[in-house]
Parts: structure tokens; sequence; C-alpha cells
């Protein structure tokens, strides 16, 4: 094995992360515990196993037209697209969305950038236009363990963007944005949830995904979508809100009730993948994709108010591999939503735990395997690639294997 070339980068970025671990671990108060983990359907102690497996079961329903169902859809249950390898996890299902870019400024297609892929009848059915030049996938993002990301506090998430490291050169700059929280009035709190970071709490999330992925209103989104812009009323024959909210709520506590995604531990065990974690943090991966985030104190209102971080998920380590910030890494979809055209071409950090069940990688899934993602990262990764890039084969190798145990 050839020694591993590693730049001042590199060096200072190691440096930084292990001094960030230490202050992420103790953030917020003494004692803090391991996130429970697992591909198990189990609850993480937020609710009873029967409330849990009840919930579960709401979150996999599938809707009809006379529930609500469209006119335009993606999907038929909130399962359908988080599934693999249990219910709330990833799938290979994509959305498709699109606009317009003149060199300047994005338009959103008429109607949202959002195309619908199913209509309940043909003659709504969506599709891009030849005038919209911005095109892309999203992949469908897991779901296990987001009530820990929801219960970490916003200084949290600052200052893990104002430290990451030689912002000055342009090798790392995740920006925080703030977006409205549904359930508090559109309060504002920092983003989380999403390729873009649409939303910062799982109510939101849930109320936003049963629209426009269901098209189901509710009291949070009680507006119908159009057909690029044009009225669906003709086709729709169930009043709004077509759900009172309670779907909502339950879809919202099944997600706080998940465990953390957890490692292939045999496998993490090996030396090739051990090898591959030390490779990981020495050429700088964990900058963005960071190890160990304690989420907020047991007690502490977020939400704008709206919830109050329980034992279950306070005080909690978990190790997501991302830093939930929007990057610019060469691979940017174009689209802007929340954040203003400075987010047009970034995207919400991947986070790699449970990366193992996904075969189609990146926020497009068109990468599928981890060398082909990681020579994909450009923009603030530059730095990084290249130092990938001195990598021997072997030590590729055992840094595929370290991914292959998240």
């Amino acid at each position: 094995m050839k020694p591993l070339k590693v730049s001042i980068f590199a060096f200072f970025a190691v440096v930084f992360i292990f001094i960030s671990m230490v202050t992420y671990k103790v953030e917020g108060q003494s004692g803090p515990t391991e996130a429970p983990t697992g591909f198990d359907n189990l609850t993480n102690g937020l609710v009873s196993q029967e409330v849990f497996d009840s919930d579960r079961d709401t979150f996999a329903e599938q809707e009809f037209i006379a529930d609500g169902l469209g006119p335009v859809y993606n999907a038929q249950s909130c399962g359908e697209c988080h599934q693999n390898p249990v219910t709330g996890a990833i799938s290979q299902i994509t959305e498709l969305r699109a606009g317009r870019f003149d060199g300047l400024n994005f338009t959103e297609a008429a109607g949202g950038s959002l195309i619908n892929d199913r209509a309940i009848h043909a003659s709504i059915q969506e599709r891009v236009a030849d005038s919209e030049n911005v095109r892309t996938f999203r992949t469908s993002l897991n779901t296990l363990g987001d009530g820990f990301v929801e219960a970490i506090a916003d200084n949290t998430l600052i200052a893990i963007a104002q430290q990451q490291p030689i912002q000055s050169l342009g090798f790392i700059s995740g920006q925080v944005i703030a977006v409205p929280v549904l359930e508090a009035n559109n309060a504002l709190r920092v983003a989380r949830f999403g390729w873009k970071n649409q939303h910062a709490s799982l109510v939101s999330f849930a109320a936003d995904a049963y629209l426009n992925e269901m098209g189901i209103t509710t009291p949070l989104q009680p507006v119908e979508n159009t057909s690029k812009g044009n009225s669906v009323a003709a086709f729709d024959n169930v009043a709004d809100p077509e759900d009172d909210g309670e779907d909502v709520l339950i879809f919202a506590r099944f997600m706080r009730a998940t465990k953390a995604p957890s490692r292939d531990t045999q496998l993490a065990a090996t030396p090739e993948a051990q090898a591959g974690s030390r490779i990981f943090d020495q050429i700088g991966c964990n900058v963005c994709h960071v190890r160990n985030i304690t989420t907020a104190p047991v007690g502490t209102v977020i939400n704008g108010g709206q919830f109050r971080v329980p034992p279950a998920l306070g005080n909690k380590i978990i190790h997501p591999f991302g830093d939930f910030l929007l990057h610019d890494i060469g691979t940017g979809d174009g689209i802007v939503q929340n954040g203003g055209n400075s987010t047009r071409n970034k995207m919400r950090t991947a986070p790699l735990w449970g990366v193992r069940t996904r075969n189609r990688l990146m926020h497009d899934g068109e990468s599928l395997t981890f060398n082909d993602a990681i020579l994909r990262h450009r923009g603030e990764a530059t730095a990084v690639t290249v130092l990938y890039l001195t990598l021997s084969q072997t030590q590729k190798n055992q840094l595929a294997a370290f991914l292959r145990s998240l």
C-alpha cells in the first residue's frame, strides 16, 4: 500500500473535525446517550410499540380517489416512497422537477417545479415543456431517525456551518437557511429536511408531502395543486381540506418514533472498513459528512413553540454522517425553492447513515457506485476529490468498504 498523501487542507480538516466531534458530543448538557438504531420496525421509545405499529400502518396506508387522491400526484402512500428495507426508509422512487433558467434568474414551471408523474384523468397529466431547460430527478430520502434530526438545536447547525474550515479559500462553506414552520404560523426555524432544505419540522414536511406527493389537502396545506397551472377542480369531487390534519400528525409522530439507521457492525469491525474510516477523515469527507451530533436537551422548545423535545429524542448522540447544510459540490439541480437564487446549485449534504441500503446515489440517483458518486464531487468538495484521486486502488476499496458499513 502506498502512503496516503494528505494536503495542508486535509490536515487542518482532520484537526477541526476532531475538535468539532468533541464539541458536538458535550453540547447542551452532560451525559448524552446514544440514539437507538436499527432496521427492525421497533419504536425508539417515544411511543409504545402498539402506537408505533398503528402509526406505521397509517404511514403505509394507500389513498384513493374517494379520499381525495390527486387529481395530480406521485404516490398513493408515504410508504410507497419510503420502504427499503423497512417502512420509513428510502426507495428507488424519484420525483421530477423542472423550470427555466435565463442565465440570471430561475423561474419554476407553471404550477410549481414539481412535475407530478400521475393523474386521476389522462387530460390533466403533467409533463415537462420544451421551454423548461432545467430538469432533474430527486430520489426519495430516508425518514428513519428524523425525529432526532428535528431535535437538533438551530445553534448546533449554525455552529457547524461557521466552523467549517478554510471558508476563505472556498473549499467548504455550508449555507444555513431559515424556513417557515407551518404549524407555528410560519415562524422561522433553521431548515434540515429535503434535498433543498425545504422544511424544519416534521409536521410541515408531512403536510407538504401529503399535498405534493399524494394530492391530499389539509388545514396546513389547504389549496389543491394545479396541472401545470391549470385548474383541476372539474376532477376533484372531495371538499378541501380532504384530511382534517390528523393523518399529518400521525405521519410526524411515526417519523419521530423511528430509530436511526443502523450500521453493518460486522463489516464495520473489519480491518478494511476501519482503514476506510480513517481515510474518510484524512481526505476531508467528514467536514460535510459530520459523524457525531448531539440533539438538544430534553425539554427544549422548538418549531416555533409547537414541540418540546422529549426524553426519547433529547440529548441523544446521532451519527448521521451529514451536516444538514446546503453546499455547492457541482451537482446542483438548478431548482430554487425556499433559499433564494443563492441556493440554485446547492443541495443538502446527503446524510450517509443507511447508505448501504441505496443502490442509486446522489440526489438524482444517477451514480451507481461509491466511486462514481465521489468523482462527481466538485465545487466546494474539489479538494477532497483531488485527494481521493491520489489514493491507491487498495485505499479506495477500503473507503468503499467503510461506506458499505454505514
